[in-house]
């Protein structure tokens, strides 16, 4: 039986159904037909290379944030706030894009000082009313997307692939394993649908992708790719459970309903935000590609 939750944002209450709603068939084939759509647009980005990926980077990073404003900041009236967040995401892209990561700090540096002028004439004009949540909505989205994505911008093709491939094996065998074995909850009170049955398939499954990929495409020893996909799977789980206790915090279901069966962008790419960091930094203590 379908049920409700009621859920109090401010003085408004907005109705969220639970998690561990039943999926229908349609809904399922729905969803596949989506992550097929996706992975034909990437493969097509990627084999481009270039400024195609650099063009996925930034839709990518320009739609995530507009939902994650939108969560914290639902409404029409602050449709001007998400455009500025887009807006951020895109010139910290290119600046890296066309300057090198070298001047990354530079280029947060003159987001924050953008955002502390915003703030500055915000308070000029009205002292009662003013605050600083609204930068700091800006700047959480601005860490959260643009600069985790800005990794692929130093990464290789098969790197990507593999970075990508993780997270989809891990997200894909967690939801199959979690949907007929998954009983014991992990942790309910963050994410009452994740099971410790669809963490352990989720990390087997990563493991075994990664560990195929770098024997078959890479240039290391088997015990490295055994330790990256350990790494790639806690990262992709973290941004799962982050994701998931941002929206019980804030009373959304879904980030957006811009995927038909997976809801928001955000929804598929949680996993994906944190693993990059993550690959990126393993990689300057273990090259694994020639």
């Amino acid at each position: 039986m379908e049920y409700k939750a009621q859920c109090r944002v401010g003085h408004s209450l907005r109705a969220v159904r639970p998690q561990g709603a039943f999926v229908s068939a349609s809904a399922h084939q729905q969803r596949i037909l989506t992550a097929i759509l996706a992975v034909s647009l990437v493969a097509l980005a990627l084999w481009q290379g270039g400024v195609f990926v650099l063009a996925v980077l930034v839709a990518v990073s320009a739609l995530g944030q507009w939902e994650f404003t939108a969560m914290f900041r639902p409404g029409p009236e602050h449709r001007p706030l998400r455009l500025t967040g887009m807006a951020l995401g895109l010139g910290l892209l290119l600046a890296v894009r066309l300057a090198g990561q070298e001047y990354l700090a530079w280029v947060l540096a003159a987001c924050f000082w953008f955002l502390a002028l915003r703030f500055l004439l915000r308070y000029g004009r009205d002292q009662e009313g003013a605050d600083f949540h609204d930068e700091l909505i800006l700047m959480a989205g601005l860490m959260y997307l643009p600069l985790m994505l800005q990794f692929c911008l130093s990464l290789s093709t098969p790197e990507i692939v593999l970075v990508l491939l993780s997270t989809a094996v891990s997200d894909t065998a967690a939801y199959y394993s979690g949907t007929y074995f998954g009983k014991t909850k992990i942790w309910p009170q963050v994410s009452p649908k994740k099971s410790w049955a669809g963490s352990i398939g989720g990390f087997i499954g990563c493991v075994a992708a990664v560990t195929a990929y770098g024997v078959s495409f890479g240039d290391a020893p088997v015990v490295l790719w055994v330790l990256l996909g350990a790494l790639l799977n806690i990262a992709a789980q973290m941004g799962d459970f982050f994701e998931s206790a941002l929206k019980r915090k804030l009373c959304v279901k879904d980030s957006g309903t811009l995927l038909p069966g997976h809801g928001g962008l955000l929804d598929r790419i949680d996993s994906l935000l944190l693993a990059l960091p993550c690959y990126a930094l393993f990689k300057e203590v273990a090259p694994l590609f020639p």
